[in-house]
């Protein structure tokens, strides 16, 4: 098993650069793509969540497309007011930045592993469980909590690590990693009571398993890629941190680069050397310097000596 572990791990590092790049700035852009498309298309009254979301019944009869476009409609539906769009569209951009950080630490290679393993489980489970049990109960297929497992992920593996909330208070991710587990069991917790509340024990097991297999797959898959990392979020100053790149600083020339050195005969470097007398720019920084055009080569002389010397022939 250890074996197992660490060649997958070398086979990682070794093609870490495989694999699809920027892969959350494709999929945000398929986002705002779908959802302007929906706009144009709802005013013919077309509704293109109906197209692209997913759906068992429908993907078993021939719309397998919907096996693909279903993480696209991520944006869709909900309020269509301005602030709607702007928290839609915020959100988006937090999906894009916890992935870049992702790929930046694992590689590309292991950050699309990790979003498709969780898409494929998604759809397996969606497609499965109304399958196995007639129809009976099914599955909220969604690619919002594999999008959120993200962002737990960059916690896990940084979680001392900043962010600003609302741009304005900084806050661990270890605590904002913390949160979101919360509000994640919440959500499960508030449907599964309302359903309760109007078909009794039937409504039970039909939201557990609607609404909490999407978020229980998610928690396989992050468990899957960082289950020995999990202590992180408990344990203070564990993890890393996100190597910033600095720009390296010019470098700047010496004015006294041959101040110590001697050449193996004892002297200092120079760049210009008189014919006559031998002093050199190092030796006397203030002399002029020039190369006589009437000499067989490539000869210089101070400006005590240039118009005051035997040509070489």
């Amino acid at each position: 098993m250890a074996n197992l572990k660490r060649d997958t791990n070398r086979f990682l590092y070794k093609y870490r650069d495989k694999g699809i790049p920027n892969l959350m700035l494709y999929v945000g852009i398929g986002n705002l793509v779908v959802y302007f498309l929906s706009l144009i298309l709802s005013i013919k009254g077309i509704q293109l969540d109906e197209l692209l979301r997913f759906d068992a019944e429908r993907v078993l009869s021939g719309q397998v497309w919907r096996l693909v476009t279903y993480p696209f409609t991520l944006i869709l539906g909900g309020e269509s007011a301005a602030f709607g769009f702007i928290f839609k569209l915020l959100s988006l951009y937090v999906y894009f930045w916890v992935g870049k950080l992702l790929e930046r630490i694992w590689g590309t290679l292991k950050l699309n592993l990790y979003y498709f393993t969780g898409l494929l489980l998604t759809t397996l489970a969606g497609i499965l469980i109304p399958v196995l049990t007639g129809y009976r109960y099914s599955v909220l297929v969604t690619a919002l909590y594999i999008h959120m497992s993200l962002f737990l992920a960059v916690a896990t593996l940084c979680p001392d690590d900043k962010v600003f909330l609302y741009f304005i208070i900084p806050i661990k991710m270890r605590w904002m990693a913390l949160v979101y587990v919360a509000l994640t069991a919440y959500g499960v917790y508030s449907s599964v009571s309302a359903f309760s509340a109007i078909y009794g024990s039937g409504g039970t097991w039909f939201a557990l398993i609607a609404y909490g297999t999407p978020v229980l797959i998610a928690l396989i898959d992050y468990l899957i890629f960082l289950g020995r990392d999990v202590k992180n979020l408990f344990v203070p100053n564990s993890g890393r941190r996100v190597q910033r790149k600095k720009p390296e600083p010019k470098a700047q020339p010496n004015p006294d680069w041959a101040k110590n050195y001697r050449g193996p005969s004892g002297e200092r470097p120079y760049r210009h050397k008189c014919t006559v007398c031998g002093r050199t720019d190092t030796d006397c920084p203030d002399l002029e310097f020039r190369y006589c055009s009437k000499c067989a080569g490539y000869f210089c002389y101070c400006a005590d000596h240039i118009n005051n010397h035997t040509h070489v022939q």
